[in-house]
């Protein structure tokens, strides 16, 4: 049986990890939806066609609202499929305590991190019920979400707060139609974000902080995230899935 998976940021880390991932979790489709590295994303995109499935590469700023239209129009042209989600995509600013949260910076975070992931979701909801073969949606949050990020990304950590609360409301208003909505919430994980945010070296001496004693994979959080949406996970919506070394 054919199945659609859209990964959002899955030119590098944890949306690659997962897009590399599905093909193995019997996705026979995968969007490998990219924000500005395409090049990226075409690597990706050839390791899933050589696992076996097909790759749609797609483009987007999913914070502007016209790009996430386009998008979703391309997908859907692809071939009615039981369709889901791995709403991946997202940014981190600079290092910064309370004083540093200007609106700009935090207008920016959220434009990304919480309008872009909850238009990204009201999308694939509305593509799932055109196709009217269900699916399901994994939103990656944070561990930051509960932990609150002080003093370095604090705003970071209230746009996945804002994650997880929509991640409650949809799943209570979808579960009704079979179409399963549930978080994952990583910890300390190896990927470039923590360079993109002005702290290559941040994963260095946190292993005192993390009980399990290491930083996380991308491929972790990817297990983690194709689980949920598997059949083994049928009886789990509105779930909070923390893979974070127990922090």
């Amino acid at each position: 049986m054919s199945k659609c998976l859209i990964v959002t940021g899955a030119s590098a880390g944890i949306g690659a990890a997962t897009a590399r991932m599905a093909p193995a979790k019997g996705y026979t489709d995968v969007v490998v939806h990219y924000g500005r590295d395409r090049d990226g994303a075409e690597a990706v995109a050839a390791d899933v066609r050589a696992a076996g499935a097909q790759a749609h590469v797609i483009g987007a700023d999913v914070s502007d609202m016209d790009a996430v239209t386009t998008m979703f129009a391309e997908i859907a042209g692809l071939a009615p499929a039981p369709l889901y989600l791995v709403n991946n995509a997202g940014i981190v600013a600079p290092k910064g305590g309370i004083a540093d949260l200007t609106p700009d910076r935090v207008r920016k975070v959220f434009e990304v991190n919480v309008f872009g992931a909850l238009e990204v979701c009201r999308r694939a909801v509305m593509q799932m019920r055109a196709w009217g073969k269900g699916g399901g949606i994994v939103n990656i949050s944070s561990a930051a979400a509960r932990l609150g990020a002080p003093g370095e990304y604090t705003d970071y950590a209230a746009s996945k707060g804002a994650i997880d609360t929509l991640t409650t409301g949809m799943a209570m208003e979808l579960a009704p139609e079979g179409i399963r909505v549930n978080a994952l919430r990583p910890g300390p994980i190896e990927t470039e974000i923590h360079a993109k945010g002005g702290q290559p070296d941040r994963l260095k001496g946190m292993s005192d902080k993390i009980p399990l004693g290491r930083a996380g994979t991308p491929e972790e959080i990817a297990a983690g995230a194709l689980w949920l949406l598997s059949e083994e996970a049928s009886y789990v919506t509105n779930g909070f899935l923390d893979v974070s070394g127990g922090r």
